[in-house]
């Protein structure tokens, strides 16, 4: 028997021995564009704009207007081209080129051989060059790029091509992106440039293996799909949480499967690396490219992963081998992953939900392990123009904000590009649900069966890719679509409705739901990101998911919802907010801070309506390709102006710079006051009966350095709406509700915990000096506001005739006793505390707040106090060179009561001497002029 196994472990040594994979990022690459004479060194992944600046021939595209400026290479081909060494070119070798992702429209040639063409950046690619190797001298590997605007302008041109009613396309600079699979914010965005970048934007390999008959089966696991949810589990149903766990995994390879291969899998603590399981998995079938198997996991080996608040991120290592009939491991697979249910219910509301007080209709919540959960988050969009440089550490940074502020859901936008892993990964960790998406948005698209076959290899790969991430909460078709563009068919060309509907439904029904529900039994899907959910889910029909669309019943709540409305007059009016079930969209824009404003233009530039800052505004959308913008930008510039001009008083200092300043954060504090607004309603209607158990605003974070809806700006540096949304996402707030028509002002404390909590709420009134109001009576009230619920406690009439509205202030504050899910018999004490003023503070009798600050260098931390008066909006400054965070900013202050404020350091480009330079101001400084 020895000798048998002893030449069995020398077979398999021989096997993985004769497999070679060569990483291409460490070929030597070059970039050309020979009709304008370029040529310079490339790099892999890339992308063209990157390696001509890391040449010098051409500026920081990201400076001034180099969107505008730089688009002769968006409107020019560029080819990579490397000699591949070391490569084995024995008959008995099998060449693969695989890549990962090529941006978008390329030709490749291998040893002077065509290849193939490819027309999608979000494909994986994967070629089998073996026969042109084998007769080649010079293994030279050339890919050209051809222009993404210049193609996708001639394939709209094409004679029968579809088209759309006026409007449908909201065309932001590049038209026509809806006709290839490219990264849609590639050709402009209102809150993005318009580069349209081509490369080798993800990882290439070569992967030789052994074809010899007399070794054993060499094969490479391109691609994985694990898929782990309850026995009985269907898509978009709740599943019995008592049910066993299913491990369904899929392996995709290349190379051929050997006849009898199994799979075997072994289940490991992520932190320890203990097995905790393992076993061999049954109903193996299989193909040439691909082998699936099943195995039933007994759940009490396993903990629960949860989501950021609601419980521990456990994690295992899950690892599949694919072995042959002698037991031999040809191809093993590891994935980090977790155990979880996450479920988006749309069901019918329940006869029991009703009688709890919730209004008829259809559920839009998610769930997870059985339990309904308030997601608190923002909508997550492409962190860069050129994702070669999204580094694992601006991720992390950029998580760090997330879960700093009290966030445990982001919807990854679509129309940018499908997640990397390594940010999945992140998520994981972090416990950050994401809501992803496939990259369509704001656009009807073609459905002739090329462009369909093309998505479904597209979606296909990045579902299996995705799936094992315990953080994956959802699969939405697009942006916008059902909301957005059918309504703007529905508006514009009523009579051709329903062309378009079956278009839509073609694509986003007939296309992207089955390839979910084929590869995965845990992740829900719905075709458009706000909806007003199904009228049906019966899996026994050929088409399970029937949308509602407008079949809606009176008096009845559906879906979700998204609002903007850049009329700042009705800002702060509760009543024009949306009412439904989840809120997954919805803000105002504000400038960026000086410090990030000063990282893309020149000093000259530095002020408000300067060329180069309007021109930077994309919003409102330009509507096509030109560099005069200036109008549309202007508007967007003006919405801005007006809001701060209407809400608070507005800087006029006689130091430019210094004005332009506090301009841009006066725009700052308008955004953060409005979302704050919203997200207090948002969360009260989880006590409503509309039941409203989500929001996520737009956006987290900036693409550039520019006006946007982001809170957090480019080089991760905090707006005020960052800090502010730290603040109100807290599980236990206290809100006012005021009503200018009536008078009436109701407060409420809104709680996230999944269990009762009780305590206090106590009100006290201010004139702005810090003197209290005596003549209003508001007695503190105990409470107890029941799980993901809210409680009204105070409700009263407020009279200009008795109380002065300009120089009037209502401080509120809670202190409320709770649990945090998932933490058994601990109790926590929860604070909050919030002001209501009843007039603009455009209007308030404002007073010098007399603000004084000291740092302690010993406890690293700020003191703040004022004086003399009630400090509005009160903030820390930082200089430009360092990266931080304080733990509290944009807050207010009653004189007398000190706030200490600690920080956590990024990065500091100033040796220390960053702490020195803080400065500290309040709303009160935009009446100064210096």
């Amino acid at each position: 028997m020895a000798i048998p196994n002893l030449f069995a472990a020398l077979f398999f040594v021989v096997g993985i021995l004769s497999q070679k994979i060569i990483d291409l990022s460490g070929s030597d690459w070059t970039l050309e564009n020979l009709p304008l004479n370029i040529s310079v060194p490339g790099s892999v992944p890339s992308q063209a704009h990157l390696d001509l600046y890391a040449a010098q021939v051409i500026g920081d595209p990201y400076y001034g207007l180099n969107d505008f400026n730089l688009r002769w290479i968006a409107n020019s081909n560029w080819t990579y081209s490397a000699l591949l060494s070391g490569l084995r070119t024995a008959s008995s070798t099998q060449t693969w080129l695989l890549f990962n992702g090529l941006d978008t429209f390329t030709s490749i040639e291998f040893c002077g051989q065509p290849v193939a063409s490819t027309n999608n950046q979000f494909r994986q690619y994967y070629f089998d060059v073996s026969t042109l190797l084998s007769n080649c001298t010079s293994p030279i590997l050339s890919i050209n790029f051809g222009s993404a605007p210049m193609i996708a302008d001639q394939i709209a041109a094409e004679p029968g091509q579809e088209t759309w009613p006026y409007g449908v396309e909201i065309i932001y600079e590049f038209p026509n992106r809806q006709f290839i699979r490219k990264e849609q914010s590639d050709f402009g965005w209102d809150w993005g440039p318009a580069f349209a970048p081509a490369g080798i934007w993800q990882p290439a390999y070569v992967i030789q293996l052994s074809s010899s008959p007399n070794a054993s089966s060499d094969i490479y696991v391109r691609n994985s799909d694990y898929d782990i949810a309850r026995v009985g589990q269907m898509n978009n149903i709740p599943p019995d949480q008592s049910a066993p766990w299913l491990l369904n995994a899929s392996l995709d390879v290349l190379g051929n499967l050997p006849q009898g291969a199994a799979l075997n899998y072994v289940i490991a603590n992520s932190i320890t690396n203990q097995t905790v399981s393992s076993g061999t998995l049954n109903n193996v079938t299989s193909s040439n490219s691909t082998i699936t198997g099943t195995a039933v996991l007994d759940p009490s080996l396993y903990e629960l992963w949860w989501p950021r608040g609601l419980g521990p991120q456990n994690l295992y290592n899950l690892t599949v081998s694919i072995v042959d009939s002698s037991n031999n491991t040809l191809a093993s697979i590891n994935r980090r992953t977790g155990f979880r249910t996450i479920v988006l219910n749309m069901q019918v509301i329940s006869d029991e939900q009703i009688a709890q007080g919730i209004a008829p209709g259809n559920n839009w919540h998610f769930e997870i392990n059985g339990h309904e959960f308030y997601a608190k988050g923002s909508n997550l969009i492409p962190p860069d123009a050129f994702w070669p440089r999204v580094t694992s550490t601006k991720i992390q940074q950029l998580f760090d904000s997330v879960t700093a502020a009290n966030q445990n859901m982001l919807r990854v936008w679509a129309s940018g590009a499908y997640t990397p892993d390594f940010i999945y990964d992140m998520a994981d960790q972090e416990g950050i649900l994401m809501w992803s998406e496939f990259e369509f948005g704001d656009a009807l698209y073609p459905v002739d069966q090329e462009f369909i076959d093309n998505v479904i290899e597209e979606a296909t790969y990045n579902v299996r890719r995705a799936n094992h991430h315990p953080s994956l909460a959802l699969w939405a078709g697009g942006n916008e679509l059902e909301s957005l563009e059918l309504s703007t068919v529905n508006n514009t060309a009523p009579d051709q409705y329903d062309t378009y509907l079956a278009q839509y439904e073609r694509l986003f029904l007939d296309t992207l739901l089955p390839i979910v529900y084929a590869n995965s039994k845990s992740i829900s899907y719905i075709p458009s990101s706000t909806t007003n959910g199904y009228l049906e889910l019966n899996f026994s029909l050929p088409e399970p998911m029937i949308e509602r669309y407008n079949n809606k019943t009176p008096g009845s709540v559906y879906g979700d919802t998204d609002y903007y409305n850049y009329d700042s007059s009705i800002a702060f009016n509760y009543s024009s907010y949306p009412v439904g079930r989840f809120a997954n969209e919805f803000g105002y824009h504000s400038m960026p801070s000086l410090q990030t404003w000063q990282q893309a233009v020149s000093p000259a530039d530095l002020h408000f309506n300067s060329t180069t800052i309007v021109l930077r505004n994309h919003h409102n959308p330009p509507g096509g390709l030109n560099t005069s913008n200036f109008a549309n930008s202007s508007e967007g510039m003006g919405q801005m102006t007006i809001a701060a001009q209407r809400w608070y008083p507005v800087p006029n200092k006689t130091d430019s710079v210094a004005n332009f300043s506090a301009w841009c954060h006066t725009t700052q504090i308008f955004q953060a006051d409005f979302y704050k607004s919203e997200i207090q309603f948002y969360r009260r209607g989880s006590g409503f009966p509309n039941r409203q158990l989500g929001s996520l605003y737009w956006q987290l974070e900036d693409i550039w350095q520019a006006p946007s809806w982001a809170g957090i700006e480019y080089d991760g540096r905090w707006k005020v709406l960052h800090y502010t949304a730290k603040d109100i996402y807290q599980p236990v707030i206290i809100s006012p509700f005021y009503n200018t028509t009536t008078g009436d002002l109701e407060i409420y404390v809104t709680s996230d915990l999944w269990s009762p909590t009780t305590g206090i709420a106590t009100f006290e009134w201010y004139r702005w000096d810090g003197t209290p109001i005596t003549n209003i009576s508001t007695p503190s009230t105990n409470f107890t506001v029941g799980a993901l619920n809210t409680t009204r406690v105070l409700k009263t009439t407020l009279d200009n005739s008795t109380l002065d509205f300009n120089n009037a202030l209502l401080y509120m504050n809670v202190t409320a006793t709770g649990r945090l899910p998932n933490t058994d018999t601990t109790t926590t004490i929860f604070t909050h505390e919030n002001f209501f003023h009843p007039s603009s503070l455009a209007h308030a009798e404002l007073v010098d707040p007399g603000l004084v600050s000291s740092y302690d260098n010993t406890t690293e931390r700020f003191t703040l106090e004022a004086t003399t008066g009630i400090a509005a909006w009160t903030w820390l400054d930082y200089p430009a060179g360092a990266l931080l965070n304080f733990e509290k900013n944009g807050f207010w202050l009653l004189p007398g009561r000190k706030r200490e404020v600690g920080y956590a350091l990024k990065s500091d480009g100033t040796g220390g001497q960053w702490v020195a330079a803080v400065t500290v101001e309040s709303l009160w400084n935009n009446t100064l002029a210096y």
